[in-house]
């Protein structure tokens, strides 16, 4: 059985890092792991690991924008479009690999030439069939998928940042309808000490605080009774939109967050557990038997009948049954 974890989220999230990560962890956990590469505008300096498979060996976005003039947006929307229409090269590349993790790290990244954060990019994961129709041809081809949804720490510094962050992970989950799992990345920039300001560079917040975000608190975004910026917020045009988005929430709390420090190996080992239990990793394997040693003295020790010879001559037990040890009574 082959497993494929894809790996999503906005720009900035941490994607290539995390995947990184997780194939360290693997391999020093004596497991195999691979990464493929789904970013046609990746630089080849930011795989700390060598990708196994590349979509830029089918198609890149540079060779897009200066054959086809399509911006980053554009050229990365045709990029996917013409992998979906050569799935075969796909097919004949994962062939390769049995029983094995296949890390897909996916999208959303500055182009190189422009050094932009393509905004439109997150809708590869809420909106367009490029995804959902590649978990279809996983899955097809006997691969179990799980996705992972990277936010990053800083989302809890903005309230209304953090919400469209919950909102857009719970789009991409409906829009993909795989197992799922979503992560609070770069934890390791949030502290509790406020005389730790270089680790605090996402915000100095409480156990109980942060709890409140990785298990997502629709009260969050409602301000305190009295308060100049609740009396502001009910004034507002879109204080019906966050009530709507209050209620969604309470209605389906499909979302929670796994913290995520890379510094620390038991985080990563939580997430890839968490990961693991998902795809019902290593559930179809068959049990090894463990056939006991047996000594020389052993082999004295039994009963003639206990033992037998093979066609290499090599000693082994034989059945037993009680009558084989009458003789020693």
């Amino acid at each position: 059985m082959r497993y494929a974890v894809l790996v999503t989220g906005p720009a900035g999230a941490g994607k290539s890092t995390f995947s990184s990560a997780l194939m360290t962890h693997l391999r020093t956990a004596k497991r195999t792991g691979h990464l493929v590469n789904l970013d046609p505008a990746a630089n080849s300096s930011a795989f700390e690991y060598e990708p196994a498979i590349d979509i830029r060996d089918l198609i890149s976005l540079d060779d897009v924008m200066d054959e086809l003039g399509y911006g980053p947006n554009g050229g990365l929307v045709y990029c996917f479009e013409y992998l979906l229409q050569n799935m075969d090269w796909l097919e004949e590349e994962l062939g390769g690999y049995d029983d094995d993790y296949l890390i897909f790290d996916c999208p959303v990244r500055c182009t190189e030439r422009e050094r932009v954060v393509s905004p439109g990019q997150i809708e590869l994961y809420t909106h367009h069939p490029f995804l959902p129709t590649l978990v279809r041809q996983l899955n097809r081809l006997g691969l179990r998928t799980c996705g992972v949804y990277l936010i990053e720490s800083q989302f809890m510094e903005d309230k209304y940042k953090f919400f469209s962050g919950v909102l857009s992970a719970m789009s991409a989950m409906v829009n993909l309808e795989i197992p799922w799992i979503n992560v609070m990345s770069k934890m390791d920039l949030v502290t509790s000490n406020s005389e730790d300001s270089g680790s605090g560079r996402n915000g100095i917040r409480t156990r109980k605080d942060i709890a409140r975000f990785l298990d997502p608190d629709p009260l969050l975004l409602v301000s305190a009774p009295g308060s100049h910026e609740a009396q502001t917020e009910r004034n507002s045009r879109f204080h019906a939109l966050n009530q709507a988005i209050v209620q969604l929430i309470e209605d389906h709390p499909l979302v929670s967050f796994l913290p995520l420090d890379l510094t620390n190996p038991d985080s990563i080992e939580t997430v890839l557990s968490h990961i693991d239990y998902t795809m019902q990793y290593g559930e179809d394997e068959e049990p090894k038997e463990l056939r006991p040693s047996i000594s020389h003295g052993d082999l004295f020790a039994c009963p003639s009948s206990a033992i037998q010879t093979t066609d290499l001559g090599i000693l082994q037990p034989a059945d037993l049954d009680e009558g084989d040890f009458a003789d020693m009574e």
